[in-house]
């Protein structure tokens, strides 16, 4: 799928502002582990006001010795399926979920580019989400183009990943 995001889309603010405020509403808190996005879902988050109500903390584990000492993903799913891998990021969601005791955890674990990186395509991408009332892992297959496709996989990883948290407090507000 190609896909090229403009900047205006960038730095629209929509999307986190509606997520904080959506957890604001339900008095529900949120945290997060990064790896490919490298803190931009954490960045989103925190450009909106009143956001230290919700938002408890992100990690950015961009080595696997920080994924398995602080995360606690075990080294035998990183050997058996990669870094970037759906077994990987639902083991980091778990852990930052454990870690900051938010009401929901999201994780994103993938290859920015520009070369492909242990077997896998640049633009792939896993996302989880953990909550108590929801366990979502989706694989994302992005395929930008252009001089910014670092830019734009980190942007639409991060964008996928606020709308699984909106849609997570929907499902608990029963929306």
């Amino acid at each position: 799928m190609s896909q090229s995001v403009s900047y205006y889309d960038m730095y629209n603010k929509e999307r986190q502002t509606a997520v904080v405020q959506a957890l604001q509403k339900a008095g529900l808190t949120v945290a997060a582990a990064e790896s490919c996005t490298g803190g931009l879902i954490a960045a989103r988050l925190t450009d909106v006001p009143g956001a230290s109500a919700v938002f408890h903390c992100g990690i950015v584990s961009y080595s696997n010795e920080v994924k398995m000492a602080l995360l606690g993903v075990r080294p035998e799913t990183i050997r058996d399926f990669s870094a970037v891998s759906a077994e990987t990021a639902a083991e980091m969601a778990a852990g930052v979920r454990r870690l900051s005791g938010a009401d929901i955890a999201v994780a994103v674990t993938g290859n920015a580019g520009p070369e492909p990186s242990e077997g896998k395509p640049v633009g792939e991408v896993y996302i989880s989400l953990l909550s108590g009332w929801h366990q979502e892992t989706v694989r994302l297959s992005l395929r930008p183009e252009g001089p910014d496709i670092r830019e734009q996989v980190r942007f639409l990883a991060s964008e996928k990943a606020l709308e699984m948290v909106l849609q997570a407090v929907k499902m608990r507000e029963g929306l």
